[in-house]
């Protein structure tokens, strides 16, 4: 079975279910007889983040290469992120490492197509609800893809940095994200929505969200199972 290296820490707690489920989910398909080899390279959040919402993308991308170059170098097949936000420089990293990354924008598009989705919303940080880099595979798919207002955007980047974050999910910020979903759907008729930021599954679901959800992570992990096993 290949070695998965993982580029964690943006943050701890999606970071956390990328192992937990990776290890599970490859158990599980192996009738207890395997669970993958992993490394984690993880990255200071703060220090990250400061660079994102700076713009410093040139530093990010040199920051996150060095963490994938200690992962091929570790002896890691299969290489990703765990945080849709730093798809931001996604391009930049494959060229600086020469390194194929496995791309959660790409799988979630296939996702939604395999679905039938035709119109989804996307909701994540500020950056990736405005920016391009988790609307173009699926807009080269043919599926259009809506955010929400700037001050709905606002208030969930808001929630994601102070709650999700770091661990904290609340009923209140549940009832907030359903609200600004169900608008959504009235105004653009949306079937679906992309979690897409890697901490809101700890808060969204298929169970307790107005509409069907496209779970990033789930996506992403089942098709790194899938390498795993190739």
């Amino acid at each position: 079975m290949k070695k998965i290296g993982l580029v964690g820490g943006t943050g701890p707690e999606s970071t956390l279910m990328y192992y937990k489920e990776l290890n599970s989910g490859i158990d599980l398909q192996t009738n207890g007889a395997h669970m993958p080899e992993i490394a984690i390279e993880s990255v200071d959040f703060r220090k990250a983040w400061r660079m994102v919402t700076e713009g410093d993308y040139g530093q990010l991308s040199e920051y996150l290469a060095s963490k994938i170059i200690n992962l091929n170098n570790s002896g890691a097949q299969i290489i990703t992120l765990t945080a849709a936000t730093m798809h931001i420089v996604f391009d930049s990293l494959e060229k600086m490492t020469g390194i194929k990354l496995v791309s959660i924008p790409e799988v979630v598009a296939k996702e939604a197509v395999k679905r039938g989705y035709k119109k989804v919303g996307l909701i994540g940080t500020v950056f990736t609800m405005e920016q391009d880099y988790m609307k173009k595979d699926l807009r080269d798919e043919g599926v259009e893809v809506y955010i929400p207002d700037e001050k709905d955007r606002e208030l969930i980047g808001k929630y994601i940095l102070e709650e999700l974050e770091v661990g904290i999910v609340n009923e209140s910020t549940r009832g907030t994200f359903n609200e600004i979903i169900e608008k959504m759907k009235k105004v653009y008729g949306i079937e679906a929505v992309i979690l897409g930021c890697t901490e809101l599954p700890l808060l969204l679901n298929d169970g307790n969200c107005v509409v069907p959800c496209l779970d990033s992570v789930e996506i992403h992990i089942k098709k790194l199972i899938e390498m795993l096993q190739e």
